[in-house]
């Protein structure tokens, strides 16, 4: 009975936390990562479950993005070049970074995503396709490469901070910013992460079928919620996510 409890209970936090992240642009941590710990997983096992789970996330989203022909392959190629060497770093770093200080500056910094989004109401409405300068090209590169190292070692958040990323500095409109995190952040990002943590840490095997199966429905559902209602809605939602994810980070973290 505790294990039927247990799997519905890793389902439907999933499910919720999943469908927002799809419509965001990232934070499935926020309720995900919180409930494994909760049931009893030590952090390390927790991450690696987590990250497992999140790649089933980034296949729904696909399934619903890909549809709709919002990724364009050379640019595509580029986040994936600058990002994939940042996370097998950082899922090997990980075990060497306190809990506590990553888990605050994270947090503070998340909160500060959403504020800064509040208070730029045409932010991310509309796509505003900046010059590919070589400037342009290595700043962007380099700090989805750091990004890339947070996805691999933290928990939640670092989607959020790649959507941002690609709204302010590359001029995607959210829409389309969302459909690249949810796709190559939650696909292959976190794949890379899933495998690397799995080959140097335990996983709980038996919570992933619950938590797969709701990562991929709340993908698929959150990513057509996304794009049935647009920039406007995705980027609240965006404001919500951050605020609620960066206040969760700061106060776990002491």
């Amino acid at each position: 009975m505790d294990f039927l409890f247990d799997q519905l209970y890793l389902f439907v936090i999933s499910f919720i936390a999943n469908t927002l992240s799809a419509m965001a642009g990232g934070g499935a941590g926020l309720l995900q990562f919180p409930a494994l710990i909760f049931l009893g997983l030590p952090f390390t096992y927790a991450l690696a479950t987590h990250k497992i789970a999140t790649v089933a996330l980034g296949l729904g989203a696909t399934l619903k993005h890909s549809k709709e022909n919002h990724l364009n392959l050379k640019f595509s190629c580029f986040i994936l070049a600058c990002g994939l060497p940042g996370v097998i770093l950082g899922a090997h770093t990980i075990v060497h970074i306190p809990e506590y200080i990553a888990k605050l500056s994270l947090g503070v910094l998340t909160v500060g995503l959403g504020v800064f989004s509040l208070f730029k109401p045409k932010l991310g409405q509309t796509s505003e396709i900046k010059a590919n300068t070589r400037y342009r090209i290595t700043i962007g590169g380099l700090t989805l490469c750091l990004l890339g190292f947070f996805n691999g070692s933290l928990t939640s958040g670092t989607g959020l901070f790649v959507t941002l990323w690609l709204v302010t500095w590359f001029g995607l409109d959210f829409k389309k910013a969302t459909a690249y995190t949810m796709i190559l952040v939650g696909l292959f990002w976190n794949g890379s992460g899933a495998l690397t943590l799995a080959l140097i840490t335990p996983v709980q095997w038996s919570w992933l079928p619950a938590l797969i199966l709701a990562s991929a429905i709340g993908g698929y559902l959150g990513a057509t919620l996304g794009l049935k209602y647009g920039n406007q809605l995705i980027k609240r939602f965006f404001e919500i996510i951050t605020i609620s994810v960066g206040l969760s980070l700061i106060a776990s973290s002491y």
